[in-house]
């Protein structure tokens, strides 16, 4: 699925959020993150970690990770499954203890948009467990001001 501009996909009391959070960003678009992949930052914590919309095409798959501190995700849109088998629909929220691993993957027909709370770093890992990428605040924090 291609979405081209920042309500692509979005249902009509999502877009409201959206366009807000767009113009309190200071973006006219979501920053892409890969193949079926975007988010819209909200918030860096000084703490570390990061508030942020996260928006994935249908089918798309988010691989394999580990966090270091706790997540909290509201789905706003569309639907998920994570890789112990759950489907999270609209309304629906996960929390993701620290040291939580996991994968899961858009599913359906629709956009999922998430508000996601990230607190520490995220490592992308492979099945045996060894870290393929780090992802931090700062990370996150350079690539919002490469695309701004």
């Amino acid at each position: 699925m291609t979405l081209n501009t920042p309500l692509d996909g979005l249902q009509p009391h999502v877009q409201a959020h959206v366009q807000s959070a767009l113009r309190r960003a200071g973006l006219d678009a979501w920053m892409p993150e890969g193949e079926g992949k975007w988010s819209l930052p909200l918030q860096f914590l000084p703490q570390g970690g990061w508030v942020e919309l996260m928006r994935l095409a249908p089918g798309t798959q988010l691989t394999l990770h580990r966090h270091h501190g706790e997540v909290h995700g509201l789905n706003l849109q569309g639907s998920r499954r994570l890789d112990d088998g759950r489907v999270i629909g609209p309304g629906d929220y996960v929390f993701e203890p620290d040291g939580n691993v996991d994968s899961w993957a858009a599913i359906g027909d629709e956009v999922l948009v998430l508000h996601v709370v990230v607190r520490g770093d995220v490592d992308y890992v492979g099945r045996d467990g060894t870290v393929q990428r780090r992802i931090t605040t700062a990370d996150r924090m350079a690539d919002y001001r490469a695309f701004c």
